[in-house]
């Protein structure tokens, strides 16, 4: 599932179930483009076999940050570090996408057995809350800036952040469960890791 604007300079956010082998353990990877840029990929071991029954996988997309979360345990949080140089998506609008595609078993070297086709993802329960853009505009304005359906919350998701519990969970994700970080690569990053993996974004 992604969600993604248009042409070469486009934004993405994304989350992919990769490739798997009977009997090993399912991974989760998200990434993120920014002006068709992306490389930050991250991965993490699901907890629970993700074909036996329906997950709740969210993406929680401000101008502050972008927060990954499967049945609302947080996986990822991505900050808006413009401050120091960093692009972050926030200038095109985007539209959700569900795709299937071959080619990422163990980074491509196990090929797809064609022979256990056909191959079927399934989803329920779809829900969006955001700004709606239209005719070159969006409908989080200076004058309604958060959308009518969480307008009487505290917690509106255009200006939420995670709070002293999920990042204790965010924490345990980490430190159990993640298998790669683009920003402990430094074998990929000869000539420096990313500016934002000097900070706390992942």
């Amino acid at each position: 599932m992604q969600l993604s604007s248009l042409g070469p300079k486009h934004d993405e956010i994304d989350f992919e179930f990769l490739g798997n082998l009977s009997g090993d353990p399912y991974i989760l990877q998200t990434n993120l483009f920014t002006q068709g840029g992306g490389g930050r990929e991250q991965q993490i071991y699901l907890w629970f076999d993700p074909t036996a029954d329906f997950h709740t996988y969210s993406i929680l997309w401000n101008p502050q940050r972008i927060i990954f979360s499967v049945d609302g345990t947080p996986i990822r949080e991505y900050k808006n570090l413009e401050s120091i140089g960093v692009p972050y998506p926030k200038k095109q609008p985007m539209r959700v996408y569900s795709s299937l595609w071959n080619g990422a078993t163990r980074g491509g070297r196990v090929k797809i057995d064609w022979s256990q086709a056909p191959f079927t993802a399934s989803y329920r329960n779809f829900k969006a809350d955001a700004c709606i853009w239209s005719a070159g505009s969006s409908s989080c304005t200076a004058k309604h800036p958060i959308p009518a359906s969480t307008s009487n919350s505290s917690n509106a998701w255009l200006d939420r952040e995670l709070d002293t519990s999920s990042q204790e969970r965010l924490k345990w994700v980490k430190k159990n469960y993640m298998v790669y970080n683009y920003c402990n690569d430094t074998k990929r990053f000869i000539h420096g890791l990313p500016a934002e993996c000097t900070t706390t974004v992942s």
